[in-house]
């Protein structure tokens, strides 16, 4: 009898399914040769049968050669799929694996945007995803090679001792050049990823912009947070080396020369130092008066005033005044060209006769805002018997327990449906610090 011999395919290089995995990453194991003689090489994603005669079924000739594509399956944007083994390459000094590996004790520094500038050079050079190869910056060109090299590291580590060059970090304090781990210590070889987290996407905070090394090769995509698989094991890090920005200092002139950060670091939702670069330079143009409780990082409405009178200022109008600063708008504050805002102009917020600043607008209580506004309100309405849904007390960080205590006041009003929904109104606002008893809803 005669026996089918089959022939494997090279695998694709992009190709997540388990038997391509291990043949990129594996060694290639013997032929294994059955019985009667015929060899069967391992198979992969495609076989060929090149011979198939059965004496035992009679057939009088070899059978049609068949050939079996690829499925045509969706994979997630995962490395290995989030099932198969993603190996992680250990540590190594750069350029090769021999020699000492870096100390973690000597840390060297480096900013934010430095990180993402080395991170965006990868992206741009579709760097091929190798845990064996390096680069020619010296780093490996897995993912913790990658973020090695983001961080500017003078050795590449691994998922499992990158750890020790950071420190754990909250979701909420996130930001651009941090990253997010998952090291599997039980089997580092499988699922183990880390990626490098370039912002927020919108002000829900569900999806981010990442920078990774993985297969084919480095990428720049939205993702949702903290990661398309394993999601409950990711681990925010921020880099213990990681400083402020040279130009965030004041220098002699009094003017920061920050670069424009992009129209996305701006507008509600916004939470980034560069909100609050922008505050202090407003403030100091004249826009003080906006700011009764100081610049924050968090956009909220008198930024948006602020801006939008400095734009007035220059003499704008129409869609160059909308209040959200564009690349004119931030190149004459940093340098410190342009008129100032004139005193009529620096209308500060209405302050009610019961002393609490007039209601700083909707943007200063929507999800992931974070401002002096939400500890206001929260102190007010423990004070108003409604901080039994404060588990720690109020905080600047607008959360869930704020807006049910919110809700729990507006029904206490007599509101339902919308009326109620825990979000403060204008009217809300009023009723909580004036004391005004219920009455009709006019404008929540």
């Amino acid at each position: 009898m005669t026996a089918p011999v089959f022939e494997e395919f090279a695998p694709a290089s992009d190709c997540g399914c388990p038997g391509c995995a291990r043949a990129r990453h594996g060694s290639r194991r013997s032929p294994r040769r059955l019985s009667g003689g015929a060899v069967v090489a391992p198979a992969a994603c495609g076989l060929v049968v090149v011979a198939a005669a059965s004496a035992v079924l009679g057939a009088a000739a070899p059978a049609a050669a068949l050939t079996t594509g690829r499925p045509a399956v969706h994979r997630p944007p995962v490395p290995g799929g989030g099932d198969s083994d993603t190996p992680q390459g250990g540590r190594s000094p750069l350029h090769g694996r021999t020699g000492k590996p870096a100390d973690p004790s000597k840390i060297p520094t480096t900013t934010r945007s430095k990180i993402i500038t080395r991170a965006k050079t990868w992206v741009t050079a579709q760097v091929p995803y190798s845990m064996s190869a390096y680069w020619s910056d010296g780093y490996r060109q897995d993912c913790s090679g990658y973020v090695s090299m983001a961080w500017g590291l003078p050795g590449n580590e691994w998922t499992g001792s990158l750890g020790d060059y950071g420190v754990k970090i909250t979701k909420e304090e996130l930001e651009p050049g941090d990253i997010l781990l998952y090291h599997n210590p039980d089997n580092p070889e499988k699922g183990s990823h880390v990626v490098i987290f370039g912002g927020w996407t919108d002000y829900t905070h569900a999806t981010y912009t990442v920078y990774e090394q993985t297969p084919p090769h480095a990428r720049s995509q939205p993702t949702p947070y903290p990661y398309w698989s394993n999601a409950d094991k990711y681990v925010p890090y921020r880099y213990k080396g990681v400083i402020p920005e040279a130009s965030d200092a004041q220098p002699a002139g009094g003017k920061a020369q920050t670069a424009y950060p992009g129209v996305a670091a701006f507008g509600p939702g916004a939470d980034n130092p560069y909100v609050a670069l922008l505050g202090r330079m407003l403030a100091a143009r004249g826009g003080r008066a906006y700011y009764p409780l100081g610049p924050g990082r968090a956009w909220t409405e008198a930024d948006r005033r602020a801006t939008r009178a400095f734009q007035l200022a220059q003499g704008w109008n129409g869609a160059e005044t909308d209040g959200l600063p564009g690349p004119r708008t931030w190149h004459l504050l940093v340098t410190g060209r342009g008129r100032d805002i004139a005193p009529a102009a620096a209308a500060p917020l209405r302050v009610a006769p019961h002393g609490a600043p007039g209601f700083p607008g909707r943007a200063a209580f929507l999800p992931g805002a974070e401002n002096d506004h939400v500890t206001r309100l929260g102190r007010r309405l423990v004070q108003k018997g409604f901080g039994g849904f404060y588990a720690k007390g109020p905080g600047p960080r607008w959360g869930e327990a704020d807006r049910r205590a919110v809700a729990a006041f507006q029904r206490a009003q007599g509101w339902r449906g919308g009326a109620a929904d825990g979000y403060p109104g204008p009217e809300t606002w009023r009723r909580l610090f004036a004391d005004a008893g219920p009455g009709r809803v006019t404008s929540l």
